[in-house]
């Protein structure tokens, strides 16, 4: 390859980069771009032609490039539940007769209310079982009669804590209950 005074050269073998001062056979001597004159070989050296794109590349530029990627690659930090929103599961149990039977047809009053209450004891007792601390029963506004039976089986248990759930994700027709899971 022969080169030229003023051609912009790089070394093959190192990280060096500058201008052809003089060319002497078959030794080039190039300032480096730090200011030192230094002799190569032809066969070391490489013409490096600079166009429109390489012009606007700076090292500033790529680094931004490369740190705009791999924030891309990072996942997004969700912030993370406490250990007890981890933990806490809350079993909800709608006792409207409609969501317990297909159909009340034929059914007393009686035997709705009947109904209810075991199955509001019968997933009071699986709650218990498998350490579940809370529960909700939604049991509707209605007469109170639903309501009553309730807190009468609540009151049947020692380790259990009842009162009024969040009013607003299920109004005043739902009773919370807090299950102890070590008593004393």
């Amino acid at each position: 390859m022969s080169f030229q005074v003023g051609d912009k050269v790089e070394a093959i073998d190192d990280v060096i980069a500058g201008v052809v001062q003089a060319v002497n056979g078959n030794t080039v001597t190039i300032e480096t771009n730090e200011g030192f004159p230094l002799n190569f070989e032809a066969s070391e050296l490489v013409k490096v032609s600079l166009d429109e794109i390489s012009r606007e590349l700076s090292n500033q530029k790529i680094y931004n490039a490369l740190q705009e990627k791999e924030a891309a690659k990072k996942p997004k930090r969700t912030i993370e539940k406490t250990r007890k929103e981890r933990i806490e599961t809350i079993l909800e149990v709608d006792l409207h007769i409609h969501q317990l039977t297909k159909s009340n047809k034929g059914m007393s009053n009686y035997d709705m209310l009947t109904l209810q209450t075991d199955t509001a004891k019968r997933q009071l007792e699986f709650a218990i079982r498998k350490r579940i601390p809370k529960v909700v029963f939604i049991h509707g506004v209605g007469a109170g009669v639903l309501r009553q039976e309730l807190e009468y089986l609540f009151g049947r248990y020692d380790n259990v804590k009842y009162y009024d759930a969040n009013y607003q994700k299920y109004g005043s027709g739902a009773t919370e209950v807090y299950i102890y899971q070590n008593p004393k």
